[in-house]
């Protein structure tokens, strides 16, 4: 929406499109996800953070409900479902895209791979990269490489990292029987909780510059919303710093960057500027 504002210009059918290259393509990502961690995936003794992501609450590789191959199949028809929509996109806006495609994919799987052998935290300040660029992708299906994507980094990148941060202290116990070596098992809770915090501001601070630089008033509120919501689940983590509180917190994570979305895309349709 922001591209189609800053470019004085909207398509309904562009949208649908588009919506479903960011469906089957995060789709394929979770796949793919599966299939890189289907053989870990098995040491996991608390099924707990499982059951928040999975509506089936269950991990179906690592549970043998299907195999490597039929899983290996969807994977394959999801990426080439997004690789058909993508080349329907204008030129170079479809080469931008395959090519944070591609990228996308493989950090994913140097992030699963990663994480398992290392003492600084590469993989995780790597690996989040791939959120990160998912909003760069809808902005560039039809927008150009302007400033706005710098700003879209800046304010998704730390969200990602301390919501990754939070994903690591929800799963501690797996983790630690996987022996993973993710935020919580290099720094411990308390280092994971601070890791968490630290993120939280500064995305709190790069919200408020991509407020007033390229959204308006009605975001404002949005904003205000979302970031009471992360500040929240922040004073309960240093309240009760366990992996518990952790899952619990979880939601309001995930809330506060549905209230992000929606209140880009309705001050991108009605734009009320602070000045």
């Amino acid at each position: 929406m922001i591209a189609f504002r800053d470019n004085n210009y909207f398509s309904f059918p562009l949208v649908i499109t588009v919506f479903f290259i960011g469906l089957f393509g995060f789709e394929a990502g979770m796949v793919l996800n599966d299939i890189v961690d289907r053989k870990i995936d098995k040491l996991g003794i608390d099924n707990e953070f499982t059951k928040y992501w999975r509506p089936f609450k269950e991990r179906p590789l690592s549970a043998d409900i299907i195999s490597f191959r039929e899983a290996l199949i969807v994977f394959l028809i999801f990426v080439a479902i997004t690789i058909v929509l993508i080349a329907t996109l204008p030129f170079p806006n479809n080469l931008y895209l395959y090519i944070i495609m591609i990228y996308a994919y493989s950090v994913e799987i140097f992030y699963q791979k990663k994480k398992g052998h290392q003492e600084f935290p590469i993989a995780q300040l790597v690996g989040r990269t791939d959120l990160t660029l998912f909003p760069v992708a809808g902005y560039l299906c039809y927008g150009n490489f302007s400033i706005t994507i710098v700003y879209i980094v800046l304010f998704l990148y730390p969200w990602a990292q301390a919501h990754l941060g939070l994903n690591d202290l929800g799963d501690y116990d797996n983790d630690k029987a996987k022996n993973l070596k993710t935020i919580t098992i290099l720094y411990g809770i308390k280092g994971n909780i601070k890791w968490i915090a630290y993120f939280t501001v500064i995305q709190i601070g790069f919200a408020i510059v991509l407020l007033f630089l390229r959204l308006g008033f009605i975001a404002l509120i949005g904003f205000s919303l979302s970031f009471i919501l992360l500040i929240t689940a922040n004073i309960s983590l240093f309240k009760n710093q366990t992996s518990n509180t952790a899952i619990k917190m979880l939601p309001r994570y995930h809330a506060s960057l549905l209230i992000y979305i929606l209140s880009i895309i309705f001050s991108s349709i009605f734009p009320i500027p602070f000045y």
